[in-house]
């Protein structure tokens, strides 16, 4: 969820007692927006001190937003606070979803601590080098990982040099940033909204502060303890199973750890251009997180069969996606946190499925950096913690209502429907054909959150979860090609059918008026009309499929037996063009139904 960032300087380095003391209040002050919002919200920061755990620790700022509910419907509902993933994920760009999602409440949408509108921002463009520079090699990335901690060495250099205590951005931390904001901004009681890494602070905090919290809704639930990177090899196959490839992406593994393909594309530092080279890890890796978009799963099947095949020009479009996604997190942040919170419960062993380049990047980092693993602190979700028993304002845990998503291999919806289903006051949903953070892009999913804020006691579903948004496209449905998705980067080549459509219909028209003359024209209006043919026939089938990200690796088989209309239409332009006396302009049709021909069979659907 990228967002555009804004220059941050750096707090000073020491802070009165008097600062501290307020800011372990959880005082706020006001501060522009620093993204575009709806009217009626108002931004600034959470004054936290940067570690509750030290006396007198200096004052860092947590940005805000919150969008005030209009009164005209009368009394105003519980507010909901949302804060995004990552770690690292920028939250005040989805203000405007949010308010549009929860017309009748107050929105408040809290950044991490660390993070792109918060003061100081710890982002880390020296592991994003580190990351591209392992990736022109064709080699292993658990063979290239000095580089890449040199990097990171250099990262954790400059944010202590700028004052930054690492330790202080855990997740205990930032749900702590979620309770003092709550007090400073005066609402008695809240619901608390998290998406994958963000479900962690939100159960700590709704722990920490039951009579404060009305209810808690996760999407993509990330439970503690759970050994992310230890499960993420298995999780990424199983979800491949599930979609009926596991075979295939075995085997397309296989073939490019022996033959790695190389691809060019666009640094996302520099922003030039660059070469690639990447192995089977890589690509599972690409795929794994291609799995986030809910309009990119349903092509993985035949994708995945296609790069099995050889096809490894198909991988292109997420290739260069895979670019935006190095940039769209604090990687300081996110280090911190995991670092701390997550790495050092896993063992990161060899695994039987590909090494995904994500835990070997992650391992190396953490190692490089040294930060002590954080206490484990029991959460809403810690079996036989008495946490879980806390008495909210209504004498019970409060309510939670939980949300996965059927292909998320990242947040597998079976282990967080397993985390919650000895939960009193939990409900489970698993929305079919959608990926990780649900919410983003199931219609369905807003709709239950919104019921359950309305009425966190009701059963009954506003939708159907069990309706996936598209089609799954298994391998042999499309006539896979990147043809299309170069087009969308560069537009040219479309003029070959825009000139045999403009063609075709000037010769249509001119045929018709010469039969109404009784000139002949036969010929020239068949050609013409075999031509507009075409022209129709294909838009038909192209405005059938209701993913167009299905275009990025295919089109449909159709075109290819629509394509024998303008051999149809060019053998009867020769003819007309060849015929005795004819008009010297005649033979335009003629060569223009040849280019198409060659540019459709020689190139589209190459």
């Amino acid at each position: 969820m990228p967002g555009a960032g804004h220059a941050v300087t750096g707090p000073a380095s020491a802070v009165s007692r008097e600062r501290a003391a307020e800011a372990a209040e959880g005082s706020v002050e006001e501060h522009p927006c620093p993204v575009a919002v709806p009217s009626g919200t108002t931004c600034g920061y959470l004054l936290a001190p940067e570690r509750r755990d030290v006396p007198n620790s200096r004052t860092i700022k947590v940005g805000y937003a919150v969008h005030r509910a209009s009164q005209a419907s009368g009394r105003a509902a519980d507010p909901v606070v949302y804060m995004s993933g990552g770690p690292g994920s920028a939250s005040l760009q989805l203000t405007g979803f949010l308010s549009q999602m929860f017309p009748g409440r107050d929105v408040v949408v809290l950044e991490q601590r660390g993070g792109r509108y918060s003061e100081p921002r710890l982002s880390c463009p020296e592991i994003v080098r580190g990351v591209v520079d392992t990736l022109r090699t064709p080699g292993p990335a658990s063979a290239e990982t000095t580089p890449l901690a040199r990097q990171a060495l250099a990262c954790q250099s400059r944010l202590e040099a700028e004052h930054v205590d690492l330790r202080g951005y855990r997740t205990a931390e930032i749900a702590a940033d979620v309770v003092d904001l709550r007090t400073a901004l005066g609402y008695p009681r809240w619901y608390l909204f998290g998406v994958s890494y963000s479900t962690r602070p939100m159960l700590l905090a709704a722990a920490r502060d039951p009579q404060g919290t009305r209810g808690v809704v996760l999407d993509s639930l990330l439970p503690a303890g759970s050994r992310w990177y230890d499960k993420a090899s298995a999780a990424l196959s199983a979800t491949m199973t599930k979609l009926g490839v596991a075979a295939r992406f075995d085997a397309m593994v296989k073939a490019l750890d022996a033959h790695p393909a190389t691809y060019e594309t666009k640094d996302p530092l520099t922003h030039k251009r660059l070469t690639v080279q990447l192995n089977g890890d890589d690509v599972a890796t690409i795929l794994g997180e291609a799995l986030h978009e809910t309009d990119v799963i349903p092509i993985v099947p035949a994708l995945v069969d296609g790069l099995a095949a050889g096809r490894t020009e198909l991988l292109q479009p997420l290739v260069d996606a895979a670019g935006d996604g190095l940039t769209s997190h604090e990687w300081g942040l996110y280090y911190a946190v995991q670092c701390q919170d997550e790495a050092p419960y896993n063992s990161f062993p060899g695994s039987r499925g590909p090494r995904l380049f994500t835990g070997v990047v992650d391992a190396a980092v953490c190692d490089a950096w040294g930060l002590p693993a954080a206490r484990a602190d029991a959460d809403l979700l810690t079996p036989h913690a008495s946490v879980t028993q806390t008495a909210s304002s209504e004498g019970a845990a409060p309510p939670m209502l939980v949300l996965g998503g059927q292909y998320d291999p990242t947040t597998p919806p079976e282990a967080a429907r397993q985390a919650v289903s000895a939960v009193p006051g939990a409900r489970f949903a698993e929305f079919a054909g959608t990926g990780h953070a649900a919410f983003l892009s199931s219609a369905c999913s807003r709709q239950m959150i919104a019921a359950f804020l309305d009425d966190p006691a009701a059963t009954a579903s506003p939708c159907d979860p069990g309706a996936a948004p598209y089609p799954v496209v298994r391998p042999g449905d499309l006539l896979l090609t990147s043809s299309v998705y170069r087009l969308s980067r560069s537009p040219i080549p479309l003029a070959v059918p825009a000139v045999f459509l403009l063609v075709s219909a000037v010769q249509l028209v001119a045929g018709l008026v010469s039969l109404v003359r009784r000139r002949g024209g036969g010929l020239s209006a068949l050609a013409g009309l075999a031509g507009v043919a075409l022209g129709a026939l294909s838009a038909l089938s192209l405005s059938e499929i209701r993913d167009w990200t299905t275009l990025a690796i295919g089109v449909p088989h159709a075109l290819a037996w629509y394509g024998l209309l303008a051999l149809v239409s060019t053998g009867l332009s020769i003819v007309e063009a060849f015929r005795l006396n004819a008009a010297a302009a005649k033979i335009v049709p003629a060569l223009t139904g040849l280019v198409l021909l060659a540019w459709l069979y020689g190139w589209l659907l190459a």
